[in-house]
């Protein structure tokens, strides 16, 4: 293994303070990345502190919310690592093993990204991989990334974008399932109602992401 190619994980957060500190733990304590970063999307809790007293090799800190693509992109600028890591900031249960499965397939150059299955019971998992992939848990390539122009990788096209790319291009994808690996969801950040409209409201906007993307494979753009 030191003679495979670095590997980042960038982590985009905003307001996870109760979660950004055992997920950074977990990413530095595997040694399977070079960089480990973290960028705060305008969070006005203790994110940032708690990514650094985790021991982050870089945190950043945008002034205002700019969505989750900004913040990945943010990250990407500040690692020449070949192969990235994507892990969102409201996970519970992450260990080392779940990251080795995650970017092993893709060091080994046997796909060109790796999509991670949360725990949602063994149908359901077992199901998702049918899905549209939209779990923030993925490896893949550098060079996939900045393949795809930035008007399509902001808000909730990130995911979407990736997945419709390398199906395009007939790239392979792989899913890996996570046992035990769970998110803190929005009705338990901001309350139920106001969780359920952030759902419903990121629904939308994903469907419209789809639709963006496909116009722009059709207008030879992706």
């Amino acid at each position: 293994m030191n003679s495979r190619p670095p590997v980042a994980a960038i982590v985009a957060a905003y307001n996870e303070e109760p979660t950004i500190g055992p997920i950074v733990a977990t990413l530095v304590e595997s040694r399977l990345f070079r960089d480990v970063i973290v960028v705060s999307d305008g969070s006005v809790d203790r994110t940032v502190d708690r990514a650094r007293a985790a021991g982050a090799s870089v945190v950043h800190q945008f002034p205002v919310n700019r969505g989750k693509g900004k913040a990945i992109m943010h990250g990407v600028s500040h690692t020449d690592a070949p192969i990235l890591f994507f892990c969102d900031a409201d996970l519970h249960g992450l260990t080392v093993e779940h990251l080795k499965a995650l970017i092993q397939p893709v060091l080994e150059g046997e796909v060109a990204m790796n999509v991670g299955l949360r725990d949602r019971g063994k149908f359901i998992m077992k199901l998702s991989k049918y899905l549209p992939l939209i779990g923030g848990e993925r490896a893949l390539p550098r060079k996939l990334f900045e393949s795809i122009p930035e008007k399509y990788l902001s808000g909730f096209m990130l995911e979407t974008a990736l997945n419709y790319v390398c199906r395009a291009r007939r790239m392979k994808i792989s899913t890996t399932e996570l046992p035990g690996l769970t998110i803190r969801r929005k009705m338990q950040k901001v309350g139920f109602w106001r969780g359920l409209g952030q759902y419903i409201k990121m629904t939308g906007e994903m469907w419209r992401a789809a639709a963006i993307i496909r116009i722009g494979h059709l207008k030879g753009e992706l």
